[in-house]
């Protein structure tokens, strides 16, 4: 009878030692996984808070450049030419360094991604040129420059709706990755 009491204490013994150790891998490994997740989870919030950052500068530099647009409409209708001249000339100087603003916060989505961000974001800094191109053209007395600028504003704002809605697609694009090892 003592022998059988020996082997059954070495195999309980050995049962404990050997679920003990499949526990702490098991253990181990979990804890390895959600470390992973918590890792990543945070990895795709910081992604996601800096490119809706950069892409909220982006639309309201073009507001701001929207903005500058209008006054250049209002300015038109100025009776005084050589005081329009001194408005369109002064707009014509802001509009340049709101360029300037947007410009580099493109260049910022353009770092930030996804690509097809960064492609709306261009497209939306081109459209810009037109309207200055005409503001000069009416700061140099073409007949028909106003018009011309006038026909310039649907496009530019149909650029700012279109990175508008791909910096949205984008941002509900940004899921947590799965990983391999989950």
């Amino acid at each position: 009878m003592a022998d059988n009491t020996l082997w059954v204490g070495v195999l309980t013994a050995g049962t404990a030692v050997v679920a003990s150790w499949v526990t702490s891998r098991g253990t181990a490994r979990a804890a390895r996984i959600q470390a992973q997740t918590a890792a990543i989870s945070q990895q795709t919030d910081r992604i996601r808070a800096v490119r809706r950052a950069a892409y909220v500068d982006v639309i309201e530099q073009a507001q701001r450049m929207g903005d500058l647009y209008w006054k250049v409409t209002d300015a038109q209708g100025d009776p005084d030419e050589d005081n329009r001249i001194s408005v369109l000339k002064d707009l014509r100087l802001r509009l340049r360094d709101e360029y300037s603003v947007l410009r580099h916060r493109v260049a910022v989505v353009d770092l930030e991604g996804p690509q097809d961000v960064a492609t709306a974001a261009h497209r939306l800094r081109r459209a810009t040129s037109g309207n200055y191109r005409a503001l000069e053209a009416m700061i140099g007395g073409e007949a028909d420059a106003s018009q011309r600028f006038d026909e310039c504003y649907a496009p530019f704002w149909q650029a700012v709706l279109a990175f508008v809605q791909s910096g949205r697609e984008a941002l509900q694009r940004a899921q947590l990755p799965l990983s391999d090892d989950l």
